[in-house]
Parts: C-alpha cells; sequence; structure tokens
C-alpha cells in the first residue's frame, strides 16, 4: 500500500487473493497513491456486508465515505475523474471514447472467457490464440511507444496487466519475435505499483 508521505484518502477495497478484476483495481491504487485498506473477501464464505452493497455481491466493490461502487472498469474510471493525478484517462472525447472501446473489446473478447463462468472450451481456447496473436501484432506498436495509448500509462494498461501477469498460468506465451511487446509486459511487472498491487497468491504465479 502507499507510504504514509504520499497517502491521500481512505477507502476500502473487497477483493480476493487471485481475482483478475480486483488485481485491475488495487494496481489503479497503487498507482494513484491513495491509502486504502482490503478486506479479503473468501468467495466461498462471503460477508454479509457485501451483499448489502453490491447487489450482485461480488467482488471489487470499492467504499468511498458513502459511495460503494461495483464492476472494475467502473471503479477505474471513478478513481481516476475522483482523483485525476497522474491521468490515466484522455481528457479529449475522442481519446477517452477509444480507451473506453479498448475496455469493452478487452472485457467481451478476453477477460469475460477466460475469467467468468458459462463459456465452453473452444471459447477459452479461442480468446486465448487472440490474446497470443493480438500481443504478437503489437509488437510494432510497442517499437515506437512505451504504453497502450502513447508514452503515458493509461487506464487501458491497467486493464490488461493483471490478465499479461497471469498468462504463464493461462497456457498463453508470445513468439520468440515479439520482443517490443515482452519488453512493454516487463516494463509493466518492473513499476513499483504494480508489484505493490500484488498479493501473495499472484506473486506464486510466477
Amino acid at each position: 500500500m502507499a507510504t504514509p508521505s504520499s497517502k491521500k484518502t481512505l477507502m476500502t477495497l473487497y477483493s480476493s487473493n487471485d481475482c483478475v478484476f480486483a488485481h485491475r483495481v488495487r494496481f489503479v491504487l497503487e498507482e494513484k497513491a491513495m491509502e486504502y485498506q482490503i478486506i479479503d473477501v473468501d468467495l466461498g464464505n462471503r460477508p454479509e456486508d457485501l451483499a448489502e452493497l453490491n447487489p450482485y455481491n461480488q467482488v471489487p466493490t470499492l467504499v468511498d465515505r458513502d459511495l460503494a461502487i461495483h464492476e472494475s472498469v467502473l471503479i477505474m474510471e471513478y478513481l481516476d475523474e475522483r482523483f485525476p493525478h497522474p491521468p490515466l484517462i484522455p481528457v479529449d472525447p475522442i481519446s477517452r471514447a477509444k480507451v473506453r472501446l479498448g475496455l469493452l473489446r478487452f472485457d467481451r473478447d478476453w477477460f469475460a472467457p477466460l475469467f467468468q463462468p458459462g463459456y465452453g472450451a473452444e471459447q477459452v481456447k479461442t480468446a486465448k490464440e487472440q490474446i497470443r496473436s493480438t500481443l504478437a501484432g503489437l509488437n510494432s506498436i510497442f517499437s515506437q511507444q512505451r504504453y497502450l495509448f502513447g508514452d503515458d500509462l493509461s487506464v487501458l494498461d491497467c486493464a490488461i496487466a493483471p490478465l499479461l501477469w497471469r498468462m504463464p498460468v493461462l497456457d498463453i506465451s508470445l513468439p520468440a519475435a515479439a520482443r517490443a511487446t515482452q519488453n512493454y509486459m516487463d516494463r509493466i511487472f518492473s513499476m513499483e505499483s504494480f508489484k505493490r498491487s500484488l498479493t501473495p497468491a499472484e506473486k506464486a504465479m510466477r
């Protein structure tokens, strides 16, 4: 969590040890240098107050004073609007729309088949193949810029980083030629904010 000198406010995050969606939120909280406490939720024995805060009884759920927010993308956007430094979402409407379209694609095409129930083996296989081919195709982009949306970290990077971290356990690998993409991944993984966002269970994934 954030060091005392950089703390800004106290919030509560209902999380779980290896939830990829909660990991996204932890990364943003750490990048924003927020003071927050974690309630580690056992998904087999969820606390009663979680259902009161979130009608879907799911993690992540963020509580900020009298406001409870669920769904990782909504939480990340809220954090960026409430605490705009460092900015993770562009200011101009066209760029913001592009970022949101990217988030929607990640969630529908990649995160849903891999991390949500109701998808068959073929759908999971297709998602993994698409991740591998897309990341390989981005190699030329990462040869020219540091992150997905330019040379500054954005919410897109924060959203996808937990999946990239899980690639070994998901049995997804990059082709050797995608060196610039691998460098991009290593760049994120070496960030202190990303390191602080990892739970012990997530650290054991690599």
